[in-house]
């Protein structure tokens, strides 16, 4: 079994119910391994410190437990994935300006952020992989794990609302 640190956030359809009214039930159904986040209205975070035997295991499970108890939870997002150039910097031990010198001085090679604009985001997974192959830089494999597997969930929860006729269309061109 491997360990896997990973957060998932939920909004809640019913703004006005409490999220503390669901800690107790969580703990019974097994989200005893997550500490449960329930500052901003309408929203629940849990940051989950799951061992399983791979990535996709711990966060499909933690996802069942969730909405075993919150039926009416809404996936809003499973992190580590979309990451700043700060957050890069952070996970990998890297100042700020260093990571931007890398990604300006190998920028044919670098992963393509998803979003370019006064702050670029890019998928974590594809970081870590090009600082593996590229920079020979040790990665642990639960990270990359769990980044990979985020980063899929996130892509196939944003995927699940595109129209059919026009995913079948745009396919033809990614």
């Amino acid at each position: 079994m491997k360990q896997f640190d990973f957060t998932l956030k939920f909004s809640l359809s019913n703004t006005n119910s409490e999220a503390e009214s669901y800690i107790e039930l969580l703990g019974k159904v097994g989200c005893d391994d997550a500490l449960i986040g329930i500052g901003q209205k309408g929203r629940i975070a849990f940051q989950f410190f799951r061992e399983a035997n791979n990535a996709y295991e711990a966060i499909l499970t933690a996802i069942k437990e969730v909405k075993s108890v919150i039926p009416d939870a809404r996936l809003v997002e499973a992190t580590p994935d979309l990451v700043s150039i700060y957050d890069m910097a952070e996970i990998l031990g890297f100042s700020c300006q260093d990571m931007r010198k890398l990604i300006l001085t190998d920028d044919l090679t670098f992963p393509t952020p998803i979003h370019e604009g006064k702050f670029a985001i890019w998928h974590l997974a594809k970081v870590l992989k090009w600082f593996e192959q590229k920079q020979r830089k040790y990665i642990e494999a639960s990270l990359m794990e769990i980044a990979n597997a985020n980063m899929q969930l996130n892509i196939a929860k944003e995927s699940a609302g595109l129209n059919p006729q026009f995913h079948s269309k745009i396919s033809l061109f990614l």
